[in-house]
């Protein structure tokens, strides 16, 4: 399905990451440009991730990055993070969109017309445009933390629960990107 102008797709990314903050990205494709290859972030590699960046930054008619931190994620919860973030995306575009498509099944509670898909990331082109745009800004800010954080892998891992991060969580404790209220990281905090 393609969508562009004055629609938005939102999709959120570190949702179910160990550490970091959650992103959202919130893309207003242009009709009169479009990008081939958009698909389901997951399903695409590094390269093509960051070749397609380029394109939807570029040749988009708004884009933005909205963010739940890490306290206000143990604070809030993660699901209303994502909620919050998704709302900062949207807010923070050039332009006021007609319509908001949602990855998933739940909207922020926001004055915008919107509609919650579940699998949009791979089905509506601005949703796969906006899951991209999330993804590559995440793993770019969790590969230049790596060096701020030796030790734990977030180059690699990008803060989500692979053996390697929980065996790192478990020999160095929690760092200042964990988030405490997720259990692998309260445990660690335990046995600390």
């Amino acid at each position: 399905m393609e969508i562009g102008g004055r629609w938005c797709g939102v999709d959120e990314v570190g949702r179910g990451s160990l550490a970091g903050d959650v992103l959202a990205a919130a893309v207003m494709l242009d009709p009169r440009q479009p990008i081939a290859g958009l698909a389901d972030s997951k399903r695409l590699g590094a390269a093509r991730r960051e070749r397609l960046y380029a394109e939807i930054t570029t040749r988009c008619v708004a884009w933005a990055v909205g963010r739940a931190t890490v306290a206000e994620i143990d604070r809030l919860n993660i699901l209303q993070a994502c909620l919050l973030a998704m709302h900062r995306a949207v807010a923070a575009l050039a332009e006021v969109p007609e319509l908001v498509l949602v990855d998933g099944n739940r909207l922020p509670n926001w004055s915008y017309q919107a509609r919650a898909v579940v699998g949009g990331d791979a089905t509506i082109a601005c949703i796969s445009a906006a899951a991209i745009v999330a993804k590559v800004t995440r793993d770019r800010e969790l590969g230049a933390l790596d060096a701020d954080f030796p030790g734990y892998g977030f180059a690699r891992h990008k803060g989500y629960g692979t053996g390697e991060h929980c065996a790192a969580l478990e020999r160095l404790g929690p760092c200042a990107l964990h988030r405490r209220s997720f259990a692998p990281v309260r445990r660690a905090c335990r046995d600390r």
